[in-house]
C-alpha cells in the first residue's frame, strides 16, 4: 500500500521542455535557474527523491519547484519580488542632500566634499557616495569654459566651419597658427624606465636650454603638415613662413587660410602681403575660440607624443626632436575628422548660455 499524498502530474509541452533544456545548458543564466530546469526536466522521468540524489540537492527544493513549474509554468521558476529592506533615508533627506549640494557651499570651503555633506546632512558616507554616483553630483570637480565676445562669433563660426565641411573646389584649406615659447628642458637625472607594475618617473627638477617657436599648416584635406621651427614670434617670422607655404603650394591652387586674431596675423605688412598675392583668402576663427582651429588639434598631439616627456639638452635637439614627429606624422597622415554643423554649435552654446543665467530647462 502506498503512503503520503499522492503527486500532481507533471506534463511538459515539447515547447516548454526546449527551453528547459536551453536553461539547463546555459552558462550565463544564475546557477539557482540552471538547477531549477534541471530538476523539473528530472521530475518528469523519475520522483523526487532520486533527482534530489542526482543534484545533489534535498528533495524538499526538488518538490518545491516541481509544484512550482506545475502551478505556474515556466514563469515559476523565476524568483519572486522581495521587498527588501526598508529605506532608512526618505524622500525629503535625500532631496536635502542633493539641494544642499547644488545650491550651497561650505562655511570655510568651496566645495563639499563627501566626508563634509555627510556630517552636514547626518547621512552616512557611504549612502553619500553612492547618491553622488547615482545622480551624476561630482562636486569635486571643475570644469573650465570660455565664451568669446567677438560681435561677429556667429558670422565667423559659419564662416569656418563651411569651410571645413564643404571646401571650395581647387583650393586648399590650411589652418595655420604658432606654438610660441616651447621649451628645451633637460632633467636633472635620467629617467627612470617603465616596469611591470610601476610607471616611468621622471625628475620633477629641469635645466632650461631656451625656447623655439613652432609654426605649422594643417591640410584639412589630407591631415599633412608643414612646419617650421623659428627663434621669435614675429610678424617678420609669420610672413616668413607664408611664403614658405606659397611655395609648397601648386599655384593653380586658391589658398584659404583659417587663423586666430593675434596681432601678428594682422600686421600691416602681412595684410600688404595678401593682397599682393590675391589667390590668399583669410579666414578669422573668432576671439577666444581657438578650438575652432584644427592645427591647435595638432599642437596638442605633438605636445604629448614628443615635447612634455622628453629631456633636451639644446634647443636644435628639440627641433630635430620636432621635426622627426612631424615627418613620421605626415608618412602616415589621417584628416581629424570635423563633424559639428555650425548651427550644433551655436545650439550647444546658447544651452551653455542659458545654464548660466538659470534660464534652463
Amino acid at each position: 500500500m502506498s503512503k503520503g499524498r499522492p503527486k500532481a502530474e507533471l506534463v511538459v509541452s515539447e515547447a516548454e521542455r526546449e527551453q528547459l533544456l536551453s536553461m539547463s545548458r546555459s552558462r550565463s543564466l544564475p546557477a539557482s535557474m540552471v538547477l531549477r530546469a534541471k530538476i523539473v526536466l528530472g521530475c518528469e522521468r523519475a520522483p523526487n527523491s532520486e533527482v534530489a540524489r542526482a543534484l545533489s540537492t534535498h528533495p524538499a527544493t526538488v518538490g518545491k519547484w516541481r509544484n512550482r513549474f506545475i502551478a505556474q509554468r515556466l514563469s515559476g521558476l523565476h524568483d519572486e519580488w522581495r521587498p527588501g529592506k526598508p529605506r532608512t533615508i526618505d524622500d525629503e533627506r535625500l532631496a536635502e542632500l542633493i539641494h544642499k549640494t547644488l545650491h550651497s557651499k561650505p562655511a570655510a570651503g568651496t566645495h563639499w566634499s563627501v566626508r563634509e555633506i555627510a556630517q552636514e546632512t547626518k547621512i552616512s558616507k557611504s549612502s553619500v557616495h553612492r547618491f553622488f554616483q547615482l545622480f551624476g553630483l561630482q562636486p569635486h570637480r571643475q570644469e573650465t569654459f570660455k565664451l568669446s565676445s567677438d560681435p561677429f562669433f556667429i558670422e565667423k563660426v559659419r564662416d569656418v566651419v563651411g569651410l571645413y565641411l564643404s571646401p571650395p573646389d581647387n583650393a586648399i584649406v590650411l589652418c595655420v597658427d604658432e606654438k610660441s615659447q616651447v621649451q628645451a628642458l633637460e632633467r636633472t637625472q635620467p629617467l627612470l624606465p617603465m616596469g611591470l607594475g610601476y610607471v616611468e618617473g621622471v625628475t620633477h627638477d629641469y635645466t632650461r636650454h631656451g625656447t623655439t617657436t613652432l609654426f605649422a599648416a594643417l591640410n584639412v584635406l589630407d591631415g599633412s603638415v608643414m612646419a617650421q621651427c623659428k627663434p621669435r614670434h614675429r610678424h617678420q617670422e609669420y610672413l616668413s613662413f607664408l611664403r614658405h607655404i606659397d611655395k609648397a603650394v601648386p599655384p593653380e591652387l586658391d589658398v584659404h587660410l583659417v587663423c586666430d586674431n593675434y596681432a601678428t596675423h594682422k600686421h600691416a605688412k602681412v595684410k600688404a602681403w595678401l593682397v599682393s598675392h590675391p589667390r590668399w583668402h583669410v579666414h578669422f576663427t573668432p576671439t577666444s575660440a581657438s578650438w575652432l582651429n584644427q592645427v591647435e588639434r595638432f599642437f596638442a598631439l605633438i605636445t604629448d607624443k614628443a615635447i612634455r616627456r622628453g629631456s633636451f639638452s639644446s634647443v636644435r635637439e628639440l627641433i630635430e626632436k620636432i621635426e622627426l614627429f612631424i615627418a613620421h606624422h605626415n608618412q602616415g597622415c589621417k584628416p581629424f575628422v570635423w563633424a559639428a554643423s555650425a548651427e550644433s554649435i551655436l545650439a550647444k552654446i546658447q544651452r551653455l548660455c542659458n545654464r548660466i543665467n538659470g534660464t534652463a530647462h
